[in-house]
């Protein structure tokens, strides 16, 4: 697992845990002159959070390695085709 995924699980645990707690965080003394903004702010930043976190952890995709010079042979015709091998590219 790399470093980007365990990041993006990160982000979104604490979006979720943003989200959970929205009503308790706005109403914190610093954000009281917001009044019902600070709610929507609150979920707001939670949602994106989660969504920052999704991102990284699809964002490292599985990724096929082949060398660049390599070409593919086929077996049989049309939509029946088969990869059977590589072979060298001149």
């Amino acid at each position: 697992m790399g470093s980007t995924k365990i990041i993006g699980y990160v982000l979104a645990l604490l979006g979720l845990v943003v989200i959970a707690f929205s009503n308790k965080i706005a109403a914190l003394k610093y954000l009281a002159f917001l009044g019902a903004k600070a709610l929507v702010y609150t979920i707001v930043g939670g949602v994106a959070l989660v969504a920052v976190g999704i991102v990284l952890v699809l964002s490292e995709g599985k990724k096929i390695k082949h060398a660049a010079e390599e070409v593919p042979i086929y077996e049989g015709e049309g939509k029946h085709r088969k990869i059977v091998g590589y072979r060298r590219a001149s």
